[in-house]
């Protein structure tokens, strides 16, 4: 039989700091999602599942471009996915790609037609884009359905703030 060689304290140790470092690593998803409402456990009932609970932690924590990655793979996968069309809106209006923005409002219209949130976000877009008349029709179309959502409330007073502070010349 074959001599065991005895395992040194110095390689017991390297192994233990191995171990350790290799144990608390996360993938960055995964930090994300420890402080969102959202966990990978969720059922998933859509193939585009996961790729709009990434896009929702991504848009949350301010990583645009990340949202925008994973909400257009969403809707690769499940065109018919209205939340992410929507998501996808969002995250080009964050990213100031209005011209690509406009074209996912136009597919969350046509999948979930005209309610609150989708407006509401129309109207947000609008008042980036400092378009206040567009922005003040879209976001009381909001108001006029959901007059308690605390979200349209708040771009009201900013469209109003906006309207005070900013004296634009009519051309």
């Amino acid at each position: 039989m074959g001599k065991t060689r005895p395992v040194r304290p110095f390689t017991l140790a390297i192994l233990g700091v191995a171990l350790l470092a290799l144990s608390g690593c996360k993938s960055t998803e995964n930090q994300l999602l420890e402080n969102s409402s959202l966990s990978m456990q969720d059922p998933n009932f859509y193939p585009s599942d996961q790729y709009l609970r990434l896009g929702k932690v991504y848009f949350r924590n301010g990583d645009y471009g990340n949202a925008e990655k994973n909400f257009q793979k969403a809707v690769e996968v499940t065109p018919r996915d209205a939340d992410a069309w929507l998501g996808l809106a969002a995250s080009y209006d964050q990213l100031r790609r209005f011209d690509l923005a406009d074209k996912a409002y136009k597919q969350v219209l046509a999948l979930d037609g005209n309610n609150a949130t989708v407006l509401n976000n129309m109207g947000y877009s609008q008042l980036l884009r400092g378009n206040l008349k567009a922005a003040r029709h879209y976001l009381l179309k909001a108001y006029e359905l959901d007059p308690k959502n605390p979200y349209i409330v708040s771009n009201l007073r900013l469209l109003n703030e906006s309207d005070k502070s900013v004296k634009r010349a009519h051309l």
